[in-house]
């Protein structure tokens, strides 16, 4: 499973695990939602810190594969420019009529 998705349902799973506390207190429900919102936010801050971690490793390494492809192809890009073109000769194209 990928770190994106563990975070996200972890995410999810605390927020309603906390609505669900709050639903036996007698509130507003709009108040309800906001406070397991801010909670739920605090909590995983700590609970899911290492998967958070993991979540930011996965990006960094997509990055730098991205970062790694985009040189590679700039760089056969900038080897292809360099060549004549097969219409060309050592002169330039042919103009003569």
């Amino acid at each position: 499973m990928s770190a994106a998705l563990k975070y996200t349902l972890g995410r999810i799973g605390l927020f309603v695990a906390v609505l669900a506390g709050l639903w036996l207190v007698d509130m507003n429900v709009f108040l309800k939602l906001m406070l397991a919102l801010a909670f739920s936010a605090a909590l995983s801050f700590f609970l899911l810190r290492g998967w958070r971690d993991e979540l930011a490793g996965e990006m960094a390494d997509a990055t730098e594969r991205r970062r790694t492809e985009k040189e590679r192809l700039r760089t056969a890009l900038a080897g292809e420019d360099q060549d004549p073109t097969p219409n060309e000769g050592p002169q330039g194209p042919d103009t003569t009529r």
